[in-house]
């Protein structure tokens, strides 16, 4: 990670880094990261056979203030589908199946980071 920038986008970088790693290993495309608009943006969108992936990542040093898991609230899923809509027509495309995972990537800062990915979260 660099020392240069914000380290907070520092790590969140890295953590996605982490994730879009896992999802190669298991054979999954990436087909668009950290896209934005006005409303948002969408950490990773992945292409797991015929299904669009959108998948929120949420990086941690520790779980003071809760698992990575929980910021990713029910007003953030709904803002999240909300982007896949809009993704998706930006494309004009119609995927035959969609799926939200969350991936959690903690990472302390005198340790290894673990990965782990909920399929289907949501």
């Amino acid at each position: 990670m660099s020392a240069s920038r914000d380290p907070r986008r520092a790590l969140g970088d890295a953590g996605e880094d982490l994730v879009a790693e896992w999802y190669a290993g298991r054979g999954v495309a990436l087909l668009d990261r950290n896209w934005r608009v006005r409303a948002g943006e969408i950490d990773l969108v992945l292409a797991d056979g015929p299904t669009v992936v959108f998948c929120e990542v949420k990086t941690r040093r520790h779980h003071g203030f809760g698992t990575p898991f929980d910021a990713v609230t029910p007003a953030k899923q709904r803002r999240l589908r909300g982007l896949a809509v809009t993704w998706l027509r930006e494309r004009a495309l119609r995927a035959a199946d969609l799926r939200f995972d969350v991936a959690a990537v903690t990472w302390p800062a005198d340790g290894e980071p673990v990965v782990e990915v909920v399929v289907g979260a949501f």
